[in-house]
């Protein structure tokens, strides 16, 4: 289909811009941006933001829970961990109630990190400029999206 072409976009199936694929992956990769000045002084990157987002909700977590929670699988979720654990804002010990799982736990600094971070939702909310309605909407629709691909 060229431009020329007097089919509008909603008649071709594989019209890129229609695709809800593609509108999710800029989406995700725009918004993603939007953090990157915001963790790069802290020393993150957005992944492993999420990882401390998880930490500072609830504390020790063992890995297994960790990559549920996160929905990465362990093998992506190691390497950050020791990115973290090399920065000082964690550490990998033995779980106390089943030595055979490994839990992850905040060090003072990275307990500390969190105060910082308290800024950044209220930052990102103002970046994108939209009401925190619309966001919330947003989420949960989002959410919806999530649930139905499972």
């Amino acid at each position: 289909m060229t431009s020329a072409d007097p089919r509008s976009a909603l008649d071709n199936p594989l019209a890129l811009d229609q695709q809800v694929c593609f509108a999710l992956a800029i989406a995700s990769r725009s918004v993603v941006a939007l953090y990157r000045p915001l963790l790069e002084p802290m020393g993150l990157t957005h992944p492993q933001y999420l990882v401390m987002l998880a930490l500072w909700e609830s504390e020790p977590l063992r890995v297994a829970d960790l990559a549920r929670m996160l929905e990465l699988d362990p093998g992506t979720l190691s390497p950050l961990l020791k990115r973290l654990e090399a920065a000082g804002y964690l550490r990998r010990e033995r779980d106390q109630r089943d030595e055979r799982a490994l839990a992850v736990v905040l060090t003072e600094k990275g307990r500390a990190l969190r105060t910082d971070a308290e800024a950044i939702p209220a930052a990102i909310v103002e970046r994108l400029g939209l009401p925190i309605e619309e966001l919330m909407e947003l989420h949960q629709r989002l959410t919806a999206v999530i649930a139905a691909t499972r």
